[in-house]
């Protein structure tokens, strides 16, 4: 993703874990978040709810990024706060789309 986000001139930040995000988070507010769902410590969509419990960050756009691609998933992603859904592995054309149609809804 990181390849693919940078050949389209997006400025791409990784956090490995929700401490090292939040942090991030503290000193900057992102254009847009992907969230991977299965992070280590703090899941994504726990990470997710504390992300759009904050004033200063709940209106970042967040777009889930999983290997779940079980009935009913993308809902509960939904529901946690995502933005937007994309499951793993990732359709190299429908990322950008999905990072424009989301970015669209938030406006």
């Amino acid at each position: 993703m990181r390849i693919l986000l940078k050949a389209r001139g997006y400025e791409v930040i990784e956090a490995a874990t929700g401490k090292e995000a939040m942090d991030y988070l503290s000193e900057q507010v992102p254009d847009l978040i992907l969230m991977d769902v299965q992070l280590p410590v703090t899941d994504g969509l726990t990470l997710t709810k504390e992300i759009k419990s904050s004033p200063d960050t709940k209106d970042i756009p967040i777009i889930a990024v999983t290997a779940y691609a079980m009935k009913g998933d993308k809902e509960r992603m939904l529901e946690a706060g995502c933005d937007g859904y994309i499951s793993k592995p990732i359709d190299t054309q429908k990322l950008p789309q999905i990072i424009e149609d989301t970015f669209r809804k938030t406006e």
